[in-house]
């Protein structure tokens, strides 16, 4: 028996190992936390989010971000309104990586220039300019007019530093009406109708007009967009737009990129460019077999697989004798130009993201709500039948065929054209301009600007200013101008080039299920 209570007695070799281990494994994450946290309170630990100005002010409260957006509330019950943005004071915080002050005139090559024709205001145009300013563009030319020509709103984009404004005045509109393209051909079909076609020839005499001014700031490349446009520079190694124009061929004159469209996902939409991450492919992103046989449920009832252009937006190389084609396309007066379509890189379309959208286009426009009448006023089908259920509808009626043809609430089907690739999930643009807010680069450059008072001053003699720099231009700019000009064709050289007169290209619907057999 006493060796049977001998053999069953745990021994010392063959436990002292294993308690020493345990007792090592439980001693050695204690210690760890320990010095982390001595360290942190004696200050020797870097704490990243101590370096982004006002992210941890008052207790993580108050947070020093663009006004409008408070994130103490949910987003979709925040209201964004531009009166606010400019009234509110704020600290005034610049950075948004820590040393970098956006030397907009540094000698990085290629350099890039936007244009565009707007009436937007802050809350839409600031995220917009400063995403681009960021992914490498070096230079905006802003047409403004409208809610953007407001005092308030065009002292903060004078304020920023590589941004041109340029007013809508009677000087400049009189300037543009002596254009070379009222006498030539190509722009022709879109003279003298209302609404969509009048917008279209005016961002195309402005996209003339910007050629000049970004050529004589040096510029290397010129994009028209509009400011619900961000560039996506997908493939590119440091998401830059920049590299991606270093690496384009030179032979090649023209990069066209296929646009991707906003799909959203709620109808309480306030700011799309943070809210909005799912998009629709373009279908030269597509199998075709994918793009065909998954049209009718892409579709969803609407008139074409897209709810307005298909065609993509081109960056032209800034040479001799170029001039727009359009608001999508550029030529040359000389040559064909040698073009190039990105594989990868596309333009991110927020169309429609917002409920408001429906009046607020219907309210620029003043052609009757009957389908004759839109064909007039209107290019794209989406456009047409929008117009008309904001022009007659009830205001819960338009909310209900805002849900139907706009907003995407049947997950089941996301997840499967997410599956087939005809959605996709595009983050990059949402956390770089959510980052450009917590930062406060938005209400540093509005305080900024309230706060200088030579801005006044600059503003005051603007029309002047305008003046004396049109002087060298020859535009258009609306349809009744284009009734009163006399033509300038016997006192100028028409260029009696093929393939320069060709007609502007206008916003396209992506090819529809009768295209199917023309490319097969």
């Amino acid at each position: 028996m006493a060796g049977l209570h001998s053999s069953l007695r745990p021994t010392s070799s063959s436990s002292t190992p294993s308690s020493r281990l345990l007792l090592l494994l439980t001693l050695l994450p204690l210690s760890l936390a320990a010095l982390a946290f001595v360290l942190q309170w004696r200050g020797g630990y870097d704490d990243p989010v101590a370096r982004w100005p006002g992210l941890m002010d008052d207790h993580h409260h108050d947070r020093d971000m663009f006004p409008g957006m408070d994130k103490s509330a949910p987003i979709r019950t925040t209201s964004i309104n531009c009166a606010d943005v400019l009234s509110q004071k704020r600290t005034p915080t610049f950075p948004y990586l820590r040393g970098w002050n956006f030397e907009y005139g540094s000698d990085l090559q290629p350099k890039i220039c936007i244009t565009t024709s707007t009436s937007a205001g802050l809350e839409q145009i600031l995220p917009w300019m400063f995403y681009h300013k960021v992914i490498g563009v070096s230079s905006f030319i802003l047409f403004v007019e409208g809610k953007a020509a407001s005092s308030n709103v065009s002292k903060v984009l004078q304020s920023i530093p590589g941004v041109q404004v340029i007013f809508r005045t009677k000087e400049l509109e009189d300037r543009q009406a002596k254009s070379r393209i009222w006498n030539e051909t190509w722009l022709s079909n879109f003279f003298y109708k209302p609404c969509n076609y009048e917008l279209f020839v005016k961002q195309s005499l402005n996209m003339e007009m910007a050629i000049v001014l970004a050529r004589e700031g040096g510029m290397d490349w010129i994009i028209h967009l509009d400011t619900d446009e961000l560039v996506h520079p997908a493939g590119t190694r440091e998401y830059s737009l920049r590299e991606l124009f270093a690496n384009v061929p030179q032979k090649a004159d023209m990069v066209v990129f296929p646009n991707y469209e906003s799909s959203v996902e709620r109808d309480d939409i306030k700011d799309p460019f943070s809210e909005v991450s799912m998009f629709k492919k373009n279908f030269e992103h597509l199998p075709k077999e994918t793009y065909y046989g998954n049209y009718k449920e892409a579709t969803r009832g609407n008139p074409n697989y897209f709810m307005t252009y298909g065609n993509g937006k081109a960056a032209a190389r800034i040479i001799d004798n170029l001039r727009p084609n359009g608001a999508h396309r550029w030529h040359n007066y000389k040559k064909t130009p040698m073009e190039i379509k990105l594989e990868e890189s596309a333009v991110l379309h927020y169309t429609y993201p917002k409920f408001s959208d429906l009046t607020s286009r219907r309210d620029r426009c003043g052609c009757k709500p009957t389908k004759e009448d839109v064909k007039r006023c209107f290019m794209l089908d989406f456009d047409r039948a929008a117009f008309i259920i904001a022009s007659t509808a009830t205001e819960e009626e338009m909310f209900q065929w805002y849900r139907e043809h706009v907003v995407w609430t049947d997950e089941a089907l996301k997840l499967r054209l997410i599956m087939k690739g005809i959605l996709t999930r595009i983050y990059a643009p949402m956390v770089i301009i959510q980052g450009l807010r917590e930062s406060g680069i938005f209400t540093s450059v509005i305080e900024s600007a309230q706060e200088n008072p030579l801005k006044d001053t600059f503003l005051s003699s603007v029309e002047s200013l305008n003046a004396s720099r049109v002087d060298k231009f020859k535009m258009v700019s609306s349809r009744k101008m284009g009734k009163h000009i006399e033509t300038q064709a016997n006192t100028r050289n028409i260029l009696a080039i093929s393939d320069t007169d060709l007609p502007a290209i206008p916003p396209l619907s992506p090819p529809s299920m009768e295209d199917m057999h023309l490319d097969t």
